[in-house]
């Protein structure tokens, strides 16, 4: 039942918002970094649970389900029903996503977990240029400022600056983490194209990790990597992953996409691949080399160039010293 008290928004506004969603729906920014740390664990997770591709993305969906129905039939007993519109865009969006994971996986048994993560990243360059073309949604001057440098960065954490890359087979790393790239894109466009209402957070997540699940597993039946009983302490792992990444990750992004132009959303999801390195590094003791080492730098130097408002900040040190 939907409550009286909070009418349903009208062509997307945040109208009604509940009193106790305005300080996260108000910080979309903040949002979309706590989902990037997040997630950032996910190819640790990936590696400890010592599982094949497919059997990893299965079960990150699997064992979401649960809670994701959960909360999307609390969701619906408060707003109503979810649009038939947003139903088949998130279907839509779980293709591309189960699309993505598997990739993914891939390239993390070819260049390791962090530069994997970090080359699935490479969606910031195609989410730019697909939300310009198709939605004209033309990024500020600090964004294109900042974009060439975040690519640079990219680039030399991929390790395709320099001698002696890390990662046992970095060519074909490096094409898996480009079609990475290019699901995670699709996913992320259609996912903002069909949040239309910033309240259900749930709900649309519930449907693409289900199709997700789906498309995963057929998949990995396709090509006989998909094992449906995997052991412990596989179990755990992928447990771990899916509460962490799956739910909690991907709830706090889904906060961030309709409320940020996508390159900006993009921008700040580049977290995830700078933590992942250096988990990488601590965690599994992966080397990377000095030029990937500079690349993270320049990410970080990116990010700042593209969010902070530095005109802001400059005018008041200005206004202070006068």
């Amino acid at each position: 039942m939907t409550d009286p008290a909070v009418s349903p928004p009208t062509d997307g506004a945040p109208a009604g918002t509940p009193a106790r969603l305005d300080a996260l729906l108000g910080h979309p920014q903040l949002a979309a970094v706590a989902g990037a740390l997040c997630i950032a664990f996910s190819g640790i997770l990936v590696r400890e649970a010592a599982v094949s591709p497919s059997t990893a993305a299965v079960f990150r969906g699997v064992y979401a389900l649960p809670i994701l129905a959960l909360l999307a039939w609390l969701e619906q007993r408060r707003y109503g029903p979810l649009a038939a519109r947003t139903i088949r865009l998130s279907l839509l969006a779980g293709c591309f996503f189960a699309a993505d994971l598997t990739f993914w996986h891939h390239a993390i048994e070819d260049v390791g977990a962090g530069l994997a993560t970090v080359l699935g990243n490479l969606q910031v360059v195609i989410v730019g240029i697909a939300a310009w073309l198709l939605y004209g949604e033309r990024p500020r001057r600090s964004i294109l400022v900042a974009l060439p440098i975040v690519i640079v960065g990219v680039v030399l954490i991929a390790g395709l600056v320099g001698s002696n890359p890390y990662g046992s087979a970095p060519l074909m790393g490096v094409v898996l983490g480009l079609l990475t790239a290019f699901s995670y894109a699709g996913y992320l466009i259609v996912v903002r194209r069909g949040q239309l209402d910033i309240r259900r957070l749930a709900g649309p997540l519930f449907w693409a990790t289900l199709a997700m699940s789906v498309v995963a597993a057929l998949g990995g039946v396709a090509v006989g990597d998909f094992n449906p009983v995997p052991s412990l302490p596989a179990h755990a792992w992928l447990v771990v992953l899916a509460l962490s990444a799956q739910v909690a990750g991907y709830l706090l992004i889904n906060v961030s996409l309709p409320r940020l132009p996508s390159v900006v959303t993009s921008l700040l999801l580049l977290v995830q691949p700078v933590v992942a390195v250096f988990l990488a590094m601590v965690l599994l003791g992966e080397d990377p080399s000095p030029f990937q080492l500079t690349g993270i730098g320049l990410v970080i130097g990116g990010l700042a160039i593209a969010v902070l408002p530095f005109r802001r900040l400059w005018a008041q040190v200005r206004a202070t010293a006068e």
